[in-house]
């Protein structure tokens, strides 16, 4: 039998004595039952795997540029380690980079950088803008210690400011539109708008919460954005919220009409459809955002006189570490039910302010 040797694949027999072949760099096999060795259509198969293996090398990031810096970032546990949402955000920003990515190491400093930030204000919007700089931040912070560029060039150039004209993206909600919302929610959407109302999580967090992550009178959760570890006390509003919310076999503690655990996309598009059904009835305003309710409870606190590291702690937003004590999450929850029931009371204050009861309402003089 003719010897066949393709450059880069290796051709065996195998324990079975049936004939193998494969493409060493890429580990891809070719199936020598369609293409048999030695004939036309197995020589198409490796001139096209060649050809493949070749267009991806050089496709790939090369050592020393900013496309190294990059590959080189996401190999790093920090990296591996953020939310998925954090690092999907990364990669677009990766993606709009993707034109220069071949630019020297040496020839990045901060001038470069603030050009970049210019134009992705220009192309994508200032928000947009603003992640590219802190996910250049991050690749070259985690490229310092290994000797792989200089300096952070991204730390200087000064963040794109919110446009004075752009409306609030996400809203604190009035009283009248909480109350109105849930009135005319149905009751598998109408919980989850009372557990958002009631705790400040993000709709993601909430959406995903366990019945096993209820203990007692207290929410204990981890912040998926950040990792942060919460603890929320229920208070009186929400514990009646739970109660009457309808019953389910699902693990998770809020589901649909079907009884399954929500998603995310699957709650967003219900409560979308359900808030353009009030907006044209005239019923609410245009700008209610599910984030909204987080911004409303932080701003009912703040208004109420709480300082600002006291809604932090009930927010989640202090950076603590994945590995924190049990122990110090039961203190927070201590601290944290004094700050649920000032959200209580100033709940309750509001509504009487905007429904005044029967008593104070004057009856108009008759004649």
């Amino acid at each position: 039998m003719t010897t066949v040797r393709i450059k880069g694949f290796k051709i065996f027999k195998d324990r079975h004595g049936r004939m193998r072949c494969y493409h060493r760099e890429t580990s891809q096999k070719i199936d020598l039952v369609k293409a048999p060795l030695g004939s036309a259509a197995f020589f198409t198969e490796c001139e096209k795997i060649t050809a493949i293996a070749e267009a991806n090398k050089a496709k790939a990031p090369k050592v020393g540029t900013l496309g190294g810096l990059i590959q080189s970032y996401y190999e790093t546990e920090h990296f591996k380690n953020l939310a998925p949402a954090t690092r999907r955000d990364y990669r677009q920003c990766a993606d709009f980079l993707e034109p220069i990515r071949d630019t020297p190491i040496h020839t990045i400093d901060t001038p470069l950088v603030a050009g970049i930030h210019d134009k992705a204000a220009q192309k994508i919007g200032w928000r947009r803008a603003n992640m590219l700089r802190t996910f250049l931040s991050e690749v070259f912070r985690f490229a310092i210690p290994k000797g792989l560029i200089s300096a952070n060039f991204a730390t200087g150039v000064i963040p794109k400011p919110r446009p004075a004209k752009l409306a609030y993206a996400n809203r604190p909600w009035e009283r009248e539109e909480c109350d109105i919302v849930l009135e005319h929610a149905p009751p598998h959407v109408r919980v989850v708008l009372a557990v958002l109302m009631n705790t400040g999580l993000d709709p993601s967090d909430a959406l995903n919460l366990r019945r096993d992550q209820i203990d007692g009178e207290t929410i204990w959760g981890v912040r998926g954005k950040t990792g942060v570890e919460v603890a929320i006390p229920i208070g009186p509003t929400l514990h009646a919220a739970l109660k009457q919310a309808p019953q389910h076999d699902a693990p998770a503690l809020l589901a649909n009409s079907r009884g399954e655990q929500w998603t995310y996309n699957g709650f967003s598009t219900v409560w979308h459809r359900f808030k353009t059904g009030l907006e044209a009835e005239g019923l609410i305003q245009p700008g209610l955002t599910l984030k909204g309710l987080r911004h409303t409870v932080a701003t009912t606190l703040r208004e109420a006189g709480l300082d600002e590291r006291r809604i932090a702690d009930l927010l989640g937003q202090k950076t603590l570490s994945m590995a924190r004590h049990y122990s110090r999450s039961a203190n927070l929850a201590a601290k944290n039910r004094e700050t649920m029931a000032t959200l209580e009371t100033e709940n309750a204050r509001r509504a009487r302010i905007v429904k005044p009861s029967a008593k104070s309402v004057k009856p108009e003089p008759k004649g």
